[in-house]
């Protein structure tokens, strides 16, 4: 797909060498920048896998080739400036400031390669008072407010088990060097792209932001329910939890004839979801109750057989076991490693982009990239 567009990354652990990981297996031709000796410090996180690397680096950047560079060196930069003169993309998540005192900010970089896209990714923003501070996924998410409303009422805020602003502002990186490209085929010339993991999860959290600033209401931990659809949340069956997402008057009522207690449909407490949510303590308490009454396995097929949606709450083990995790092809074994990694998730006329290798060993490609220039 993209097997013409040449792409830099100086990453460290995840924002970065994701969005660089994206392009590279939509086919881009990535160069990983590290530094000598250690490189990415994602590559000690965790025990040593491979090659002394962890499972982690080496799945966030495959598909890449890698060189060393000491970037505070006049040598090193001057060999970054020539991989940038073939480049169409940087892509960094420096610590802010950093690259003012190497002079690799991205005025000074498209000031000496016009047609250089430049995508910088900061902890909290390219302005503001808070623009030097680095940040990490965890505080993006307790300082944005999304720790806040994630747990249950009766706990303390909990952390989001994956790591969705990290990976979601590589995301809006990649949506935003792939529109810079666009508008270089209109303007001959590139740009500065910023993201930030602070905006990225404000984005996130913008329905409960637009709640708060247009309605006045603050958000509250629900556990896995919704504020704003019930019922829409995870019940105890017998033997285990399952999700039942009914998020309609339509989904409600096929529920309640599932359930076997079809005068829900016209009791006034439940008609309408306004209602439902008026009631919410009251009517998941009598789902609760009815649900516990049997197994996952009769619920799931009951309700599926009813048309609402509904998920058992698969552990990792439990849902690579689903034959529809195989249909879908998304688990790809990498060539000569035994090694099986997630691929992205999108496919083109019915491909899916391959894994093609693991992340690279530090400074693999050092003869060839910074000396043949290739």
């Amino acid at each position: 797909m993209l097997e013409r567009v040449r792409v830099i990354e100086i990453g460290q652990v995840l924002s970065a060498p994701y969005a660089a990981t994206i392009f590279a297996d939509l086919g881009a031709d990535v160069v990983k920048v590290e530094k000598p000796e250690l490189g990415d410090d994602a590559r000690h996180m965790g025990a040593a896998f491979q090659h002394g690397d962890s499972l982690h680096f080496l799945d966030m950047n495959r598909n890449k080739s890698s060189v060393t560079l000491d970037l505070k060196s006049a040598e090193g930069i001057e060999q970054l400036h020539g991989l940038l003169e073939t480049a169409d993309i940087l892509i960094h998540n420096m610590r802010p400031g950093v690259v003012d005192t190497l002079g690799i900010d991205g005025p000074s970089l498209c000031a000496r390669h016009p047609r250089l896209i430049y995508c910088e990714i900061s902890g909290f923003g390219a302005t503001g008072p808070m623009k030097k501070l680095p940040a990490f996924e965890p505080v993006a998410q307790a300082f944005s407010g999304i720790l806040s409303i994630n747990g249950n009422p009766d706990a303390p805020p909990a952390r989001l088990g994956v790591s969705v602003v990290d990976m979601g502002t590589a995301m809006w990186t990649v949506i935003g060097a792939l529109s810079a490209l666009h508008q270089r085929e209109i303007s001959g010339k590139g740009g500065v792209v910023n993201t930030s993991l602070l905006e990225t999860a404000l984005a996130w959290a913008g329905p409960h932001i637009a709640g708060f600033l247009n309605e006045g209401r603050t958000p509250k931990r629900l556990g896995t329910a919704h504020p704003h659809l019930v019922p829409y949340q995870t019940f105890e069956a017998a033997d285990g939890s399952l999700l039942i997402a009914a998020g309609n008057d339509r989904l409600f009522e096929r529920l309640c004839g599932a359930l076997g207690v079809p005068e829900w449909k016209t009791d006034p407490r439940f008609v309408g979801n306004r209602a439902r949510i008026q009631n919410r303590v009251e009517l998941i308490k009598l789902i609760s109750e009815k649900v516990a009454t049997n197994n996952r396995q009769f619920w799931i097929g009951t309700f599926t057989a009813a048309g609402v949606p509904c998920a058992a709450v698969n552990t990792i083990p439990e849902v690579l076991q689903e034959p529809q995790i195989a249909a879908l092809g998304i688990l790809q074994k990498v060539a000569d490693t035994g090694v099986t990694l997630t691929g992205l998730p999108l496919s083109f006329d019915g491909a899916r982009p391959q894994i093609r290798k693991l992340g690279p060993r530090l400074g693999q490609d050092n003869e060839r990239r910074l000396n043949n220039r290739t």
